[in-house]
């Protein structure tokens, strides 16, 4: 049986992540915290989080294949679930090229590593892969849970469920701003879009979905900043959370900018606009 994670989700990184926040994320009714980056083969924060609450979900987005030594992490995996058994879900994922020195036969890296991790005995049903394109997403579907795409839209989300099939756990992350003026809006969540429109496997993922160049030029078109990144009040950031789950999604992270603020009353305002 897959990890359950809620419908609502958060994702931030690893190191604005604490128990305290986990406690409190966990009263307003979340299922699931994603720890963002490449969180280390130890999972320490993970445990630290898991052992502050009592039952939402820890999910890793993503340990990153080229820094964490499979077996190491196949450990710490067991050495958690041994004490919050049904609670980790275990995202891996193979990074960026632009970041990766040895980066190389992409597809044959993730196919190795999650043989290791069979044969350390992590369930399949507590694993996700990150993917974006058709290979990769129906590797997701045939090798773990299922998937949890990163900077993507609803549209994406149709894809994928469809190349994923039915019965496949599907997971994406979308960006929230909660400003209801856009150009506000915009000036925080281009800067954070940005980074990643350098990416490959992020651009080639937009263009797949019919986003041009130019659309990802000088940190990206307002439509396209719009698109990556929700923005208004609760209710329509909430209405943009749903647009996944009503594309085939069963389980939609928010990641709220600007994360360098505190996210609590972010994160209070939209679990009362999605009911959790």
């Amino acid at each position: 049986m897959t990890v359950n994670l809620g419908t609502l989700g958060l994702w931030r990184a690893a190191g604005d992540l604490d128990a305290a926040l986990a406690a409190d994320v966990e009263r307003l009714g979340y299922g699931t915290i994603w720890v963002g980056g490449s969180p280390p083969e130890d999972l320490r924060i993970v445990e630290t989080l898991l052992d502050a609450t009592e039952r939402i979900t820890v999910a890793t987005g993503i340990v990153n294949m080229w820094q964490a030594d499979p077996v190491a992490l196949a450990r710490s995996f067991h050495r958690i679930d041994a004490k919050h058994p049904g609670r980790l879900l275990l995202g891996v994922g193979i990074g960026h090229r632009e970041a990766t020195r040895e980066y190389a036969k992409p597809f044959d890296t993730m196919v190795s590593y999650l043989d290791v991790l069979d044969a350390e005995g992590v369930p399949r049903s507590a694993t996700a892969l990150a993917a974006l394109g058709p290979k990769a997403l129906r590797l997701s579907a045939e090798r773990t849970a299922g998937a949890h795409p990163y900077l993507t839209t609803p549209e994406h989300t149709r894809f994928a469920r469809e190349t994923v099939g039915d019965g496949v756990l599907l997971a994406p992350e979308q960006k929230v701003v909660l400003d209801p003026v856009p150009e506000s809006a915009r000036r925080t969540a281009r800067p954070v879009i940005s980074l990643y429109l350098g990416l490959t496997n992020y651009a080639a993922n937009l263009r797949r979905l019919g986003w041009t160049d130019e659309d990802m030029a000088e940190g990206g078109s307002d439509a396209l900043v719009d698109a990556l990144a929700i923005h208004g009040d609760a209710a329509t950031v909430a209405r943009g959370l749903r647009a996944h789950l009503d594309a085939g999604a069963d389980h939609v992270c928010a990641q709220v900018l600007p994360s360098d603020l505190d996210p609590r009353p972010a994160y209070q305002a939209i679990a009362e606009a999605m009911e959790v």
